[in-house]
């Protein structure tokens, strides 16, 4: 199977380039099924229910969210009506909406998606992330009940991101990091064969501040202090993220690269 896995998406200018992008490389590819984060698309913080509406309609099969997953408040009415969008696993006892989800792919092939949060570094004590993944691996067995299974781990700290990657070793098909903004360079196929990458980066502009204009934020550095709100840069953005292969009968990934299309990254992706 071939998944793609799309990074943040960054205000007005993340939510075009998928606009512009993402059909094409679904064909050029021969894309089987693709996940994006949504997390910041609606002004950089949290997405909306028409927004939401946008990046299904521009070829997302899922999108999952994160710690801005209700920012925009009617999210927390869309969600439940909307199956292809997934707030994170342990985001908070009877939040709306589902963590986890399997869909079906091309040809029947069933996808497990799921979201987890982190706990080091974050603005709040979210539940146990190992303990909420390991429950739903063990209900999607990886090879048996599913073709294919993705991680979304959004957290800040890379060694957090890194433990549960080897933490769903074997177990998933792809584990790939987003909350911070900035495309690694670790892709990795890891021992037990799942597909690894530490943060997939924003799909934004990237003549910026990890999306945001640069005035306001390097004025709080500068100065330590606050004249104005952070507003998402609008110039072109890249497209960042993950394009994994994996075995159908297995489950395992057998080939990873990291994707970088349009704006000012270099260009990146599979042949094709």
């Amino acid at each position: 199977m071939k998944l793609l896995f799309l990074g943040d998406i960054m205000g007005r200018s993340g939510r075009a380039a998928v606009k512009t992008h993402l059909a094409r490389l679904r064909e050029a590819w021969k894309l089987d099924f693709i996940v994006i984060n949504g997390e910041n698309a609606t002004n950089g913080a949290g997405l909306s229910g028409a927004h939401a509406k946008e990046l299904l309609e521009a070829g997302a099969d899922c999108i999952t969210l994160g710690d801005h997953a209700f920012d925009q408040k009617d999210m927390l009415s869309f969600i439940t009506t909307e199956p292809r969008v997934l707030r994170p696993l342990n985001f908070a006892k009877g939040a709306p909406g589902a963590g986890a989800r399997v869909f079906e792919a091309t040809r029947g092939r069933k996808v497990l998606v799921t979201q987890i949060l982190g706990q080091v570094f974050m603005k709040r004590a979210y539940e146990d992330p190992f303990g909420q993944v390991e429950q739903v691996l063990k209900t999607n067995i990886l090879g048996g009940s599913v073709h294919a299974s993705l991680v979304d781990v959004h957290c800040e700290a890379t060694s957090e991101k890194m433990a549960m990657g080897h933490w769903c070793d074997g177990r998933a098909s792809m584990v790939v990091g987003t909350h911070t903004h900035v495309p690694t360079g670790d892709a990795m196929i890891l021992p037990g064969g799942t597909a690894y990458l530490t943060d997939a980066g924003m799909c934004g502009d990237y003549h910026s501040v990890i999306g945001m204009e640069k005035a306001e934020p390097m004025r709080r550095f500068v100065t330590g202090m606050v004249k104005g709100r952070f507003t998402p840069a609008n110039e072109e953005a890249t497209l960042s993220g993950l394009y994994v292969e994996t075995d159908d009968r297995t489950g395992k990934a057998t080939s990873v690269v990291p994707v970088r299309q349009g704006g000012r990254l270099s260009q990146s992706g599979p042949a094709g």
